[in-house]
């Protein structure tokens, strides 16, 4: 295994992981945005009302985008485990 090979596992490592974890991060981001302006414009300040709408969503976003999750997922360890006898050469 060469410096080149890890940094390209490296990098494609971490474009998985940033994929994966977007529309999770986008969902909260935006539903927790919409809540904030809510808040500031009724001036009701209550913690929970901040924390459900964000847990749902989170859980809509995770049903919606599983599938596609698992299965970038399942492909990637896959080739990582095709791959791993030039990898450890």
């Amino acid at each position: 295994m060469n410096q080149a090979m890890l940094l390209d596992l490296a990098r494609q490592t971490v474009l998985l992981i940033i994929m994966l974890s977007a529309p999770v991060l986008a969902a909260t981001l935006v539903i927790g945005l919409i809540v904030s302006i809510i808040q500031a414009v009724t001036q009701i300040q209550e913690m929970t009302l901040a924390f459900v709408p964000k847990i749902l969503g989170v859980f809509l976003v995770l049903a919606l985008f599983g599938p596609w999750m698992m299965n970038t997922m399942l492909t990637f360890t896959s080739n990582l485990f095709a791959s791993l006898p030039s990898l450890v050469r």
